[in-house]
């Protein structure tokens, strides 16, 4: 039997992920663009190793996440991102500006946590 709260996890997987994939498709466009990119090096990685590694955690993760599929582990990449962004590239910044990567790492947190719920392809094939 379907409950509320496997609603509820539905709707918060597939809204968060939904969203987060026009941020990563973004940076996807980017990335393919060609020409010089300009983009936050992270640990000392080159800006394209950083980019590719965001758009893994803005559009390949989320999508994965969207369907249900390894939902719990997708969901590891695309909390880091969130984290990163809002704790290391935008960590001087006003809290109004790094909001929204911040509901986005708690929304990813919770779904890590929670899992995928009855609407999932993970529950489908017996994952969860």
């Amino acid at each position: 039997m379907k409950t509320y709260q496997d609603h509820g996890l539905a709707l918060l997987r597939i809204s968060f992920s939904a969203l987060m994939m026009v941020h990563g498709w973004g940076k996807l466009m980017k990335l393919t663009a060609g020409g010089e990119i300009k983009f936050f090096s992270f640990m000392g990685l080159s800006p394209e190793i950083s980019l590719f590694l965001t758009i893994i955690g803005e559009l390949i993760a989320p999508a994965l996440i969207l369907i249900g599929f390894q939902t719990r582990l997708s969901a590891i990449p695309a909390f880091f991102t969130m984290a990163i962004a809002s704790l290391v590239v935008h960590a001087s910044d006003p809290l109004a500006e790094k909001e929204l990567a911040l509901l986005y790492m708690f929304a990813f947190l919770i779904i890590m946590l929670c899992g995928p719920g009855s609407f999932s392809l993970d529950k489908k094939l017996n994952k969860e």
